[in-house]
């Protein structure tokens, strides 16, 4: 198992340093940084410990996985894992578009899908005992359907291999195509999610291809068209690229209008030097307004917070939400 993470030494408390870049950004709260080009407190945290992160490393190797836990260098990764659970990304590591924010790999031409993947999946589900899992995938433009089967076949596979585990697909926007979100609505997962990312005015910066309004489309029909009426449908996006507070309240607005249930807010980190620069750290005090103001446009649950991705704690999100 690779960890590229950097490490540092904080007092006498080791954390987890982040593998981002910091340079060119303001601190929301200059009181609370952590000095001159580094990271605000509220973004070190403590290493995890145990032995499960290991065995974490060994299934998904053992089954030849990618996760977007390691090719998007999430920071929550080593927490994650020490839990034994993974974000599976399918369809390769390499993805056909090419956005400001995303670390994954881009090719015009990437490898065929394997065959055998989703077989490879509900075993890895089965032996880290997942009751809820996720999988998400690279945009595969190359495709004629976008990958939706190859999706939906994962899903069924883990249904048919793991009964009782609940599923997330966390999906790319096929293009607009609904032929293939169909395909993928049909598999029934309790989560359809598929991320806006940023704001109205931002998105031809950030996202390569996708469009604000198709994200919108995309996600309304998956409310509207939705095989499993329990089905919930999940959106999120990213904040400190220099977007505005009205802005992420249009945004929640947007997503509220359409049917979303659960919007996450995390706080964009430069994986590399290629990559968009970090313009804002956001204090939690913000990431807490956020919260409260999309329950009161009627989201059911917002998950808020500087180290908060798509995908993080997915299973406490699930029960917070049904029970809501």
């Amino acid at each position: 198992m690779s960890i590229s993470d950097r490490f540092e030494i904080v007092g006498k408390v080791k954390t987890h340093r982040l593998n981002v870049l910091p340079a060119h950004h303001e601190v929301a709260d200059p009181n609370k940084a952590a000095g001159p080009g580094r990271f605000p407190s509220w973004l070190h945290r403590a290493l995890p410990k145990g032995p499960e992160l290991q065995e974490t490393g060994t299934v998904i190797e053992g089954n030849r996985l990618h996760t977007v836990c390691e090719e998007a260098k999430c920071p929550n990764r080593l927490e994650c894992w020490s839990k034994k659970t993974a974000t599976f990304l399918i369809m390769g590591k390499e993805c056909t578009r090419n956005c400001g924010f995303c670390s994954i790999d881009f090719t015009k031409a990437p490898k065929q899908l394997e065959v055998d993947e989703p077989e490879r999946v509900a075993d890895s589900v089965k032996k880290l005992g997942l009751r809820h899992v996720v999988i998400t995938m690279v945009a595969r433009d190359d495709l004629s359907d976008g990958g939706a089967h190859h999706l939906a076949a994962v899903v069924a596979k883990i249904r048919e291999e793991v009964p009782g585990t609940t599923v997330e697909v966390l999906t790319s926007d096929f293009e607009g195509n609904f032929d293939s979100l169909a395909i993928v609505l049909a598999a029934k997962p309790e989560i359809f999610n598929h991320n806006i990312e940023t704001v109205r005015v931002m998105t031809p910066r950030v996202r390569h291809k996708a469009t604000y309004d198709r994200t919108l489309s995309v996600l309304k029909y998956a409310k509207e068209q939705r095989v499993n009426s329990n089905m919930l449908v999940k959106s999120g996006l990213m904040v400190g690229l220099g977007e505005s507070t009205e802005q992420v309240h249009e945004t929640l607005r947007d997503l509220a209008t359409v049917g979303c249930d659960i919007v996450t807010i995390g706080q964009y980190l430069q994986s590399d030097h290629r990559k968009l620069l970090v313009k804002t750290f956001v204090t939690p005090d913000t990431f807490k307004d956020y919260e409260e103001y999309g329950h009161s446009i009627g989201i059911k649950k917002m998950y808020c917070g500087p180290f908060i991705r798509s995908s993080y704690n997915a299973d406490s999100i699930l029960e917070q939400t049904i029970k809501k």
